[in-house]
């Protein structure tokens, strides 16, 4: 069991840590989840936790946990639920393309993960923390989120690969390139450029 991080998590969830597991024989990648969001958020004795399966085991993932349990926790407007997507100012791992998060169902880990029923008859949602690229971001918002969970299962992705390509192109790449190559090669000798 891991603190959280220095910081204002701590006044909006006071009893927030990180539980991270490692990974099982013939398994990879390391499990994060946040543990305490629940009592701080719970209504009617219902609320959310998160989970983020990770390469390796890091502090950077308990930071990207604590973010987004802070941002949940402020409520309202910024409470998330599956399907949202959220920018997080970065790589989630150096290097990645990927720099937002889609709040998804835990399909590696089924309903069981999902569902946890408290034996005083509260509820625990567990949501997965999925890193995506900005252009499936724009993807989802553009297509919705079924359509970006199609794409995702056909290109059979790795989510804790941190090189993983994005499953869209690049919005507007191609009308870029297309009005480029249209202008002629004398006002653009590069036009893959973007």
């Amino acid at each position: 069991m891991l603190g959280a991080p220095d910081g204002p998590i701590h006044r909006r969830v006071p009893g927030f840590h990180v539980i991270r597991l490692g990974p099982a024989p013939g398994e990879y990648g390391w499990i994060h989840v946040t543990a305490g969001l629940w009592e701080a958020t719970q209504h009617h004795g219902h609320a959310l936790e998160f989970v983020l399966h990770a390469p390796e085991a890091s502090d950077r993932h308990v930071q990207t946990l604590a973010m987004l349990s802070y941002y949940h926790a402020s409520g309202g407007s910024f409470a998330l639920d599956h399907g949202h997507t959220v920018p997080i100012g970065r790589p989630w791992v150096s290097g990645s393309a990927c720099d937002h998060i889609l709040v998804s169902l835990p399909y590696p880990w089924g309903p069981s993960l999902e569902d946890c029923q408290l034996p005083d008859g509260g509820h625990i949602r567990v949501l997965w923390l999925l890193p995506i690229t900005k252009a499936e971001r724009q993807f989802k918002r553009a297509n919705g989120l079924e359509a970006l969970e199609s794409r995702l299962e056909q290109a059979g992705i790795v989510p804790t690969d941190p090189h993983r390509a994005s499953v869209v192109d690049s919005p507007g790449l191609l009308r870029r390139v297309t009005s480029r190559l249209r202008r002629g090669p004398a006002s653009d000798p590069h036009p893959w450029r973007s």
